[in-house]
């Protein structure tokens, strides 16, 4: 049996069977529809723009992904202020008959706090009807953030990444003849400050619906809250909502300027770096003007985090140092970011001291494999092998704790391993079959391979015909994540 009904404004009729849904057919009826959206979005056919939207947000198709997309997530199985979670089929098939624009009501927040660098980060927790309402709408809003942002805009973006912004600071700093300073700059609280207004005046969706998830209020310690501003973190949209809040800084910055001011622009969330011919230039002229279109949407910079600074004395950006070194540019792991690394892979080892020997192993690898991934772009084999020293270091010492009447060679014995050219190898054994052995190891930083990240092309967007190859392309030479409907 194949659920047939995927078309637009198709209803349930009757099938409650969600194993049915023929996801496929119902990708490409969305992604059709944005496309469509996107276009209207580029002939600024803004009454177009809206009657689509409306069309995609009342699809059954669009209501499917929907409860898919909040379901699958990791935050699945984490209830709002209702305590209601969507766990089976039939569950997740009712909550899409159950998603109604008419006599939509949102229900609070339930306010959580997760640990951050300075302190604690405030995130809201949503019902699940909620997130799904909010995914729906995420997908009429997600083509105007894409057609509408800044082409060196790289944060809560399709199919760019990290990785992109940094190539783009490559590509600004990295020439003799480029810019030697650079402002970098810090929004304050920058989801929690935007100004309302602002958004009802200038985001391009259901005003309706916008208007009673600002307006929804946030709940901590049982005691209700109403939110005069900002949008909460957390939430489905409130990323894509950040997208079109910063979009037109770029521009901004570079309005009345020459080509030889040097002003280049790279932002990634709430994170920029401008480049510019000289300090004055960045103090007196660019720093004004990004304060002059913060205020406007109710947001201020971070003082304490804005500054200028030149190439070689280097800035931290995205958890990566960038500086010239006697005029040759070097994009490295922060000594700030290895640090905080190393605390958390020392943290893991102490608390779990007496522990399977397997099972730290299976704790330790995603991390260390995970943050050697994400600096596998850049000039990081020396930092690799320095953090497989030290991390070498600290499993030895925990071995030793656990043994402390035996030698090394018999810690050497009991935890270590030799593989051809390769020794010290902390390897357990899990599992012996037909008289093999099978050794689960220790991974390290310096297996990862380094290879130049292949940047995104500045003005590139999914939503436009003209770059399907292009993007088709990248997600098969793995130079960009997720997939793209053909």
């Amino acid at each position: 049996m194949t659920l047939k009904k995927s078309l637009i404004g198709a209803t349930l009729a009757g099938n409650k069977e969600w194993k049915f849904i023929n996801w496929t057919t119902s990708e490409k009826l969305v992604f059709r529809l944005q496309m469509r959206i996107a276009k209207a979005m580029r002939e600024k056919r803004y009454n177009k723009v809206k009657v689509l939207q409306r069309l995609l947000t009342r699809s059954y198709s669009a209501k499917c992904m929907a409860v898919r997309k909040v379901t699958s997530n990791k935050g699945a199985r984490t209830p709002g202020i209702d305590g209601a979670t969507w766990n089976t089929d039939l569950q997740k098939a009712e909550a899409i008959s159950n998603l109604r624009h008419r006599g939509y009501k949102p229900l609070p927040v339930r306010r959580v706090y997760i640990a951050k660098s300075n302190g604690r980060r405030p995130l809201g927790v949503a019902s699940m009807n909620d997130r799904a309402m909010q995914a729906l709408s995420l997908f009429a809003l997600e083509p105007v953030a894409e057609t509408i942002a800044d082409p060196n805009s790289y944060g809560f973006r399709s199919y760019r990444s990290c990785a992109d912004a940094i190539g783009q600071c490559f590509i600004a700093l990295a020439k003799k003849r480029s810019s030697q300073w650079i402002l970098e700059g810090d929004i304050k609280s920058c989801f929690s400050e935007i100004s309302h207004r602002w958004l009802e005046d200038n985001i391009l969706m259901d005003k309706k619906l916008l208007r009673k998830w600002l307006k929804a209020g946030y709940v901590e310690k049982g005691v209700m809250f109403q939110t005069q501003s900002g949008v909460q973190q957390g939430s489905v949209n409130s990323p894509c909502i950040t997208v079109i809040t910063l979009s037109g800084l770029e521009a901004a910055v570079r309005a009345g300027l020459k080509s030889s001011d040097k002003v280049n622009v790279v932002v990634y969330a709430d994170d920029f770096v401008i480049t510019g011919s000289s300090k004055e230039l960045l103090e007196n002229h660019i720093k004004p003007k990004v304060a002059d279109f913060l205020k406007e949407r109710g947001l201020e910079l971070s003082e304490e985090k804005t500054k200028i600074t030149h190439i070689d004395q280097g800035f931290d950006f995205l958890g990566h140092n960038v500086r010239k070194y006697n005029g040759k540019l070097l994009i490295k792991p922060s000594k700030k970011n290895v640090k905080c690394f190393l605390k958390e892979i020392r943290r893991t080892i102490k608390t779990n001291s007496s522990v399977k020997t397997e099972t730290l192993i299976y704790l330790l690898n995603p991390k260390i494999r995970g943050w050697a991934n994400y600096f596998r772009h850049v000039v990081s084999s020396k930092v690799f092998s320095y953090v497989d020293d030290q991390i070498f270091r600290a499993l030895f010492n925990w071995a030793k704790r656990r043994h402390p009447n035996k030698g090394i060679r018999w810690v050497e014995d009991k935890y270590y391993r030799s593989e051809g050219s390769r020794n010290w190898i902390f390897s357990a054994e899990v599992n012996k079959t037909g008289g093999q052995v099978k050794y689960v190891d220790l991974f390290k930083a310096s297996q990862v391979k380094i290879t130049r990240h292949v940047k995104i092309q500045a003005d590139a967007t999914p939503f436009d015909s003209n770059f399907l190859d292009y993007f088709i392309k990248r997600v098969k030479k793995g130079t960009a994540c997720g997939t793209l409907l053909e």
